[in-house]
């Protein structure tokens, strides 16, 4: 999918609503080996960033209600579990890419279990019904028994990241709140909902800009933090 420059278009791509445009292959891709954790449903393996087909997981930072009307960290526990799953060797199959260019694929742990299905059974993720309908089963299941971000209504993460957007939005140059930051570990990019996004300054003197989109910031050399 091609980034447009209409503000419209911006948190289309970049906000409320992550753009998984499948790109598709020739042929399927299958990896194997260990996993390093990006977020609750983002990891990589070989060097192959992946996302997870069907799932979107809590944003890092984000809190989720908790049954007694309090909060509890699920975007720590969606990235815990993640990675409690991938503790040990992952095969990953997939057979197209979203518009950042990262592999859509299905998982799977040494015993065969579908870290995909897991992770929305589980109640860790949310079952994406805007691009497929893989796991609608398992999250009507996991909100039947009140799993995880099941257990009282809470936010989902692509009104969680819209909402970051919108406020972030009205305080950025030219309405593009995505922050590029440089330092000891790279040029970084924050969008509004990573947990750093506050306290992280946009100097322009050293080369750090705004971008309007993530795949703008990627295209530009950027890359996206690492929770883990």
């Amino acid at each position: 999918m091609i980034d447009k420059q209409s503000r419209s278009a911006k948190l289309g791509a970049t906000a409320g609503f992550i753009v998984l445009a499948m790109i598709s292959t020739s042929s399927a891709a299958v990896l194997s080996g260990p996993a390093r954790i990006v977020d609750g449903d983002t990891l990589e393996v070989t060097g192959v960033v992946i996302r997870l087909h069907g799932i979107d997981a809590p944003e890092a930072g984000q809190r989720c209600t908790s049954a007694k009307a309090g909060s509890w960290p699920c975007g720590e526990a969606a990235m815990d579990r993640l990675a409690e799953l991938l503790s040990t060797r992952v095969t990953c199959k997939g057979t197209e890419h979203d518009a950042y260019g990262r592999l859509l694929a299905i998982c799977q742990t040494f015993d065969g279990s579908v870290v995909n299905s897991l992770l929305v059974a589980e109640g860790y993720a949310w079952a994406f019904r805007k691009y497929s309908v893989d796991y609608v089963a398992q999250e009507d299941e996991a909100r039947a028994s009140r799993r995880g971000v099941w257990q009282a209504q809470t936010q989902t993460p692509w009104d969680y990241r819209a909402a970051k957007w919108a406020v972030a939005e009205q305080n950025s140059p030219n309405g593009c709140p995505i922050k590029g930051n440089i330092s000891s570990n790279g040029h970084i990019y924050h969008p509004p909902w990573s947990p750093w996004y506050a306290k992280t300054k946009v100097t322009p003197s050293k080369g750090e800009r705004w971008f309007c989109s993530e795949s703008e910031a990627i295209n530009a050399g950027w890359r996206a933090p690492s929770w883990r």
